[in-house]
């Protein structure tokens, strides 16, 4: 049983909603994953369903919930009482998740983020936001174009050779793939070369940024068993993740909100 205030935390990913709803202690006791869709609105309204839901939780005992919305839709969150910036958020929610000192690295549909941890606060970061190329996006169209799950494109990675991606493009990335498609090249050995692309990508974004160990993955591919093994060998430290560290920005948002007076 929870007493006292509750803190809601709404990340509207391009990709993903994430939410996550904290207890007066700041222990997570609720997240919920949904598609953006079309419309950052809808998917506000949609998440809006958590709100409502706590605050009517026999078991949570308290109507009293503070919400901050983050994200690349969070202006689109018309019952939060406050907007902070996902690079704050993924911070704080890393922060603990993984510990104060560090540096996350947070692969959304279209970007990615490096940020620096010190003493639980970010101290510096990066952002890749020009191209899908480095982003969970990239992978997500590749294995459409290969007919296979973002999860089988992982498992043909691991059994094939990587053949060089070396387009910088997505859309002419895209085409590079058909063109080895087309020439016969075996499909797993494109799956490797298009995971080898990405972690690549983010790797050359970290060592660009003075990023230093240990390393937290967050984000959509934190679950991606194999994409966390060769980024680690790329980074040459081990990378750190868990099931809750694709929430970190909405658990960070949920923290956020707890402050509020």
């Amino acid at each position: 049983m929870s007493s006292g205030r509750l803190g809601m935390g709404v990340d509207i990913g391009s990709t993903a909603t994430k939410v996550a709803v904290v207890d007066a202690d700041g222990g997570l006791v609720r997240t919920e994953l949904m598609p953006t869709g079309f419309s950052s609105v809808d998917a506000a309204e949609r998440a809006r369903a958590v709100l409502e839901a706590c605050k009517s939780d026999r078991h949570l005992c308290t109507p009293d919930v503070r919400v901050v919305a983050t994200g690349y839709g969070r202006v689109a969150v018309p019952y939060a009482d406050k907007v902070v910036t996902e690079i704050t958020c993924h911070g704080r929610g890393a922060a603990r998740l993984f510990g104060p000192e560090g540096t996350v690295i947070d692969v959304g549909g279209q970007d990615t983020k490096v940020i620096r941890l010190r003493a639980g606060r970010v101290a510096k970061f990066a952002m890749n936001d020009k191209c899908a190329a480095g982003t969970g996006r990239f992978l997500e169209i590749m294995a459409d174009r290969l007919g296979v799950s973002q999860g089988e494109l992982s498992a043909l990675a691991r059994a094939g050779e990587p053949t060089r991606i070396s387009s910088m493009c997505t859309v002419f990335a895209e085409s590079e793939v058909i063109g080895l498609v087309g020439r016969g090249e075996p499909r797993e050995n494109i799956a490797s070369g298009v995971v080898e692309s990405v972690v690549a990508r983010v790797a050359t974004l970290a060592a660009s940024s003075g990023a230093a160990a240990p390393y937290y993955l967050t984000g959509g591919l934190c679950d991606n068993g194999y994409v966390v093994e060769r980024l680690a060998a790329l980074l040459g430290a081990p990378v750190t993740t868990c099931p809750e560290a694709r929430y970190a920005g909405a658990l960070g948002a949920a923290l956020t909100a707890l402050d509020m007076g």
